[in-house]
Parts: C-alpha cells; structure tokens; sequence
C-alpha cells in the first residue's frame, strides 16, 4: 500500500509539476544567475527601497515613488504603480518581499521571459488597485466593498503580481491542482482576515484568470515542455 501511494504520489508530482521543474532546472544549469537577470534587479530594488524608506531622509521620497492609496488621485496611482511593486510594505519583513520575487518571478522569467513577468504582475497588480477604488465606492454594507477606512491604507509590495504569476504559471503549464491550491489559499486568507490586501489578491486572481480565458482562446498552443514531466532525452545519435 505505502509503495502504491509513493508511486501515485510521484506520478503526480511529475504530471503536475514536471515541466515547470525541467524548464528551470535546465535554465539554471546552462545559464546559472543569468537565467534571471531581471528577477535579481528586482530583488536588488527592493533591498535599496527597503534600506532608504528606513533612514531618516528616505521614507517620503520612497512614499512619494512608490506608494499607492486609494485616496490618491488616479494618475499619481497610476503614475507610481511601476515601482510601487518593489516597495517594501511596511507593515510586514521584507525577507517576505525578497523571498517572493526571488522565487516566483525567477520562475516566471524563466518560463515566460523577463517582459511577459513584468506585463502579467502589472496587470494583476493594477487590478488589485482598481478594486480598491471600486470597494471604496460599494461601501462596507457591500459583499465585495471596503470600509472608508481602506482608503489611505499604503498599498505597496509584490504581492499581487506574486499571485497573479503563480496562477498564470500553473495555467501555462496545466498544473491545475496548484493553481487551485492557490485560490484556495487566497479565499481562505479573505475568510480569515478580511482585509484590503486579501481581496486584492482576488481581483489579481480575477484578472489573470481572465487573460487565461483569452489566450487560450486567440493567443498559441501552450507547449509544457518534456512530455509527462519527464526530463528531456539528449539525442546520441550520430551526426
């Protein structure tokens, strides 16, 4: 019986997360940290806009770059969305907000290329801004809306990008359960602590879903790479 379930557990594990381990494994062995070059500046970006906001000169020249409320104008919202991603937010430890852009968006740049990562984690972190605006005008009697409170909360970090990556990730390389899984966790997040940052993660998750719908609708054929999750066989033939 243990053998049986070992055996189903690792036919899984192959089929679910095969593809997606081969392409990066082989990406980081051919090109080691050139596989992500875009992913490491990130990590760098942050680390400086973590040190800087800290110092006593830094914090609003980091707040004025970066930092997204819903009371904010739309345009400046807009305006400072590009580097609001890569600041800290300050509420929680920036290892959280290095350890996910280091781990999904190198992932993601590997598998995706380094514009397509930055395209998909604007989308769904734009997203997550636009409900913010949206719950505030629904109001908190409203199952989806926010309390008036919400609207100079700092909205910042990678979080939704994060989000939006790993399920358009799983849906790329149709590791259905996964990107279930990661639903899942976001709903249950809401549920439990029912705040603004939860159900931004679930417009990111609205919108990236939607972007799946399309292009798989117009967009190529998905390729998983090796078939079945196996790793890819060199060719010994002669030449």
């Amino acid at each position: 019986m243990t053998a049986w379930n070992t055996s189903a557990l690792g036919r899984f594990a192959r089929r679910e997360w095969g593809p997606l381990f081969w392409t990066v494994r082989d990406a980081l062995a051919r090109d080691t940290w050139r596989a992500i070059p875009m992913t490491l500046g990130a990590v760098c970006l942050t680390s400086v806009f973590q040190i800087v906001q800290n110092t006593s000169w830094g914090f609003q020249p980091v707040q004025n770059l970066g930092s997204v409320k819903a009371v904010d104008p739309l345009w400046l919202a807009l305006l400072r969305t590009p580097l609001s991603l890569f600041v800290p937010a300050l509420d929680l430890p920036v290892w959280g907000a290095l350890a996910q852009i280091l781990l999904v968006f190198g992932i993601s740049e590997i598998c995706i290329g380094w514009w397509r990562t930055l395209v998909i984690g604007y989308v769904a972190t734009l997203a997550g801004t636009t409900y913010a605006r949206i719950g505030l005008a629904l109001g908190p009697d409203h199952p989806l809306g926010l309390p008036l409170s919400d609207r100079i909360v700092n909205d910042t970090g990678p979080s939704a990008a994060v989000v939006g990556l790993a399920l358009y990730l799983c849906w790329r390389y149709r590791a259905y359960a996964t990107g279930a899984a990661v639903v899942l966790v976001i709903v249950g997040e809401v549920l439990v602590k029912n705040n603004l940052a939860g159900k931004e993660h679930l417009a990111a998750i609205a919108a990236v879903m939607a972007l799946c719908a399309v292009r798989a609708k117009w967009g190529p054929r998905r390729s998983r790479g090796p078939l079945g999750g196996q790793p890819p066989q060199l060719d010994t033939r002669p030449q």
